[in-house]
């Protein structure tokens, strides 16, 4: 892969009444050379997308349109619980008693082919019970049972969820009810992914969204929908699908950086195709695959990348020192600008004459040197 090229605008030597005019120099194209799999960005060819990378500083998107994000909903409806009930690892929370309407309301969202999770008359099911259903398999009848324990009743609880994301700075997004089910909750792939990294500091949630099942007091055991959980080192968020929706996915990836296990969020909106998770699930996958490559790019010393001088009197500018580097495909393709000082006197051999920046977030700047010795034109030879 060519990481980056340059661009340098040349310096024209201007006339000044000085003793000598000031050298010319030329820069030449810079080729980076990356000994790494150099494949670009994996952004899915239908929807929107985004990528959420904290400790790398990393928020970009792919037509980040306003559409609706189906049972993605369901990690604000977590969001405004965790607020309003906190709850930490190993602690239950309060509970409720299922009544008959409870049950009535699941059958009819069965009916519906919404994703719900059976209840029976007179069960107890606690807070944590209820945010394990909700975000292992998808509930929508425990986000209406969330809801009515947190605000009393749904319409309160969707202005809570609204609310909070004004708070969050969520410009794109818009619920109208706790599910997802309804076609006008609505937002973009990077509101969902910062929601989805912010969520995700609690260890409850993250420990929640990691398992592949979860065992429930009356229904058994339930299976997460979330695509390739607990595979190639996925540990969540949530997934969801509705016709105008289309496919959409909030993945969270563990990987290496360094010594430190990091953690990276692509997010998939209005993918299409078969059950439509599935193809969401893939183009998650491959976003962050792309993303969390690390390339290793080498320059050697002695390469030139311009020249210097008088006329026909000139020297190869060429780097000082070799320099190795590393950077993350997720901050973007590798850049390097070149910059030459202008002189108007003889230039030495070996002379530090410009520097060059290369990086693709922060940026190194390396030596550029005079190959050989260069004597600017006498006063006779230019009026010759």
């Amino acid at each position: 892969m060519l990481g980056g090229v340059v661009a340098a605008a040349l310096i024209i030597g201007i006339q000044l009444p000085l003793l000598h005019p000031l050298a010319r120099s030329h820069v030449n194209a810079l080729n980076v050379s990356s000994s790494g799999t150099g494949e670009p960005i994996a952004w899915p060819s239908v929807g929107s997308a985004a990528l959420v990378i904290p400790s790398l500083g990393v928020e970009r998107s792919w037509h980040n349109s306003v559409q609706p994000i189906a049972s993605l909903t369901k990690l604000m409806t977590a969001y405004v619980v965790l607020k309003r009930l906190p709850l930490a690892q190993g602690e239950t929370g309060p509970c409720i008693t299922i009544t008959p309407d409870d049950v009535i309301a699941y059958e009819q969202l069965k009916v519906s082919d919404q994703s719900s999770v059976a209840v029976t008359n007179g069960e107890s099911l606690c807070e944590n019970d209820l945010l394990n259903g909700l975000l292992v398999h998808s509930a929508s009848n425990y986000a209406v049972l969330l809801a009515n324990m947190v605000a009393g009743n749904v319409t309160d609880f969707v202005a809570l969820m609204n609310a909070a994301a004004r708070n969050l700075g969520m410009r794109g997004t818009s619920y109208a009810d706790v599910s997802g089910f309804s076609d006008e909750s609505v937002s973009t792939a990077l509101d969902q992914g910062r929601l989805a990294a912010l969520l995700m500091k609690s260890p409850l949630v993250r420990g929640i969204v990691d398992q592949t099942s979860v065992v429930l007091p009356f229904a058994g055991t339930v299976y997460s929908f979330t695509p390739d959980v607990g595979i190639d080192n996925v540990i969540g968020v949530k997934s969801g699908r509705t016709a105008a929706a289309g496919g959409c996915d909030v993945m969270a990836m563990t990987f290496l950086n360094g010594n430190t296990t990091d953690v990276a969020y692509a997010v998939v909106l209005g993918q299409r195709g078969g059950n439509l998770l599935g193809p969401a699930g893939e183009a998650a996958l491959a976003l962050e695959q792309s993303a969390t490559t690390q390339d290793h790019s080498t320059l050697a010393a002695g390469t030139v990348v311009g020249s210097i001088g008088w006329g026909a009197r000139r020297a190869s500018v060429v780097l000082a020192r070799s320099a190795s580097f590393s950077w993350w495909a997720a901050k973007g393709a590798l850049s390097a600008h070149v910059h030459v000082r202008r002189f108007s006197s003889g230039i030495d051999k070996g002379q530090v004459v410009g520097y060059v920046s290369v990086g693709a977030h922060q940026q190194r700047r390396l030596a550029l040197v005079a190959s050989a010795a260069v004597a600017p034109p006498s006063l006779w030879q230019r009026l010759r």
